[in-house]
C-alpha cells in the first residue's frame, strides 16, 4: 500500500524514540501512518495509541497498519482533546507533527492548494466553518486580523481590502480565484509568495490551530507525565515559537519572580528537561527528496517523575 505523504524527519523521529522498550506511544496526529509504522517496527513491545480528526486518513492507517492490529488503537479525534479519552499513565513516548499532510494539499476537493478548483481548507470536515466562510463572511477588519496575527503579513490591511472588493461582485468560489486575487507577489524579505502565507493565515484560523497547539500544551502541562519523550513537529515559525517557550517554561525549576532575592517556591517545579537545545530540522538529502519538509522544526522534551520531582530538600 503505498502512502500519499512522506512522513517528515523520520530518522530523527526514530533516533528519539530509540530508548522506547514497553509502555504506549501516542501518535496526536497519525496521518497516513509513516511514523507510527516505523515506531511499531523497529519496537515489537510498544502499543500505539493512534489518533487523528481526518477520517480519510484513519482509514487508510488502518489498513496500513493491519499487522498491527494487535498493538493498535486508533481514535477519531483532535489531539488537543486526546487525554481526555485516553489512560496517560504508561504513556512513554508521545509525537505530534503539526502540518498539513501532502495528501491533503494534492487533493483539490480539499481546498489547501493555491491551485484548487474549491475553496475549503478543514483538516476535520465536520467543522461547520470553511475557507470559503472567512474569505466570504468575515469584516474586513476580521479578516485584516486574520492576515496579520497568522501570516504576518505588513500589508494585510491592502490584501483584505483586495478581497472585500473582488466578492462584492460574486463569492470568492475557489483558491484558485483567491490567488488570483492576492496575486503571487513575494513577501518583502522573504522567498515565501503572499498568497501563500494568506492561505497558511485562513487555514490557521479555519482550524484554530494555534488554540488547539495551546490547548494541548496546557494539558500536558496538567497531567503529570512520569517518564515520557515528548517530539512535536511543527512547520511555521508561530507555533515553534509557542512551544519553544513551553518547553522552556517546563524547564524552569525555580518559577519565583525575578524581582525576588531567594528563592521561595522550592526550587523544584520543573516538569523535565529539553533534550533539543535548538530545534531539529531537515538535511539536504530529505529535502531533496521531500521539499515540502524544508519548513519542519522539531523539538523535544523528557517529562521526568514528578513524584521524584516534587520531592522537598
Amino acid at each position: 500500500m503505498k502512502a500519499p505523504h512522506i512522513p517528515v524527519l523520520l530518522n530523527e523521529v526514530n533516533e528519539s524514540f530509540k530508548n522506547l522498550h514497553t509502555g504506549y506511544f501516542l501518535d496526536c496526529t497519525l496521518g497516513f501512518g509513516g511514523h507510527s509504522e516505523s515506531i511499531l517496527k523497529n519496537h515489537p513491545d510498544i502499543k500505539l495509541i493512534a489518533c487523528d480528526q481526518d477520517e480519510e486518513a484513519l482509514e487508510f492507517s488502518k489498513k496500513r497498519l493491519e499487522k498491527f492490529k494487535n498493538r493498535t488503537q486508533f481514535i477519531s479525534s483532535n489531539f488537543s482533546q486526546i487525554f481526555d479519552k485516553i489512560p496517560y499513565k504508561d504513556l512513554k513516548g508521545i509525537l505530534a507533527d503539526i502540518g498539513v499532510s501532502s495528501y491533503q494539499l494534492d487533493n483539490n476537493e480539499r481546498g489547501f492548494n493555491l491551485n484548487s478548483d474549491f475553496l475549503d481548507m478543514r483538516m476535520n470536515q465536520k467543522i461547520k466553518i470553511s475557507a470559503f466562510d472567512i474569505v466570504n463572511s468575515y469584516t474586513f477588519d476580521q479578516l485584516s486580523s486574520v492576515l496579520k496575527k497568522y501570516g504576518e503579513l505588513n500589508d494585510a490591511h491592502l490584501i483584505a481590502q483586495k478581497i472585500c472588493q473582488a466578492r462584492i461582485k460574486n463569492p470568492i468560489k475557489s483558491a484558485k480565484e483567491l490567488k488570483t486575487i492576492i496575486g503571487t507577489a513575494k513577501q518583502k524579505n522573504r522567498k515565501i509568495s503572499k498568497a501563500t502565507l494568506v492561505f497558511q493565515a485562513i487555514r490557521i484560523e479555519v482550524n484554530r490551530e494555534l488554540d488547539v497547539l495551546d490547548f494541548f500544551l496546557k494539558k500536558l502541562e496538567k497531567i503529570k507525565l512520569k517518564d515520557c519523550i515528548l517530539a512535536i513537529i511543527c512547520f511555521h515559525s508561530l507555533e515553534d515559537r509557542m512551544v519553544k517557550n513551553y518547553f522552556k517554561k517546563w524547564a524552569k525549576s525555580c518559577i519565583c519572580d525575578e524581582k525576588v532575592l531567594r528563592c521561595e517556591c522550592g526550587n523544584n517545579n520543573a516538569l523535565g528537561e529539553i533534550l533539543s537545545k535548538k530545534a531539529i530540522i531537515p538535511g539536504k538529502t530529505e529535502i531533496i527528496k521531500n521539499p515540502r519538509s524544508s519548513c519542519a522544526k522539531m523539538r523535544l522534551f523528557h517529562f521526568k517523575n514528578m513524584e521524584k520531582n516534587n520531592v522537598r530538600r
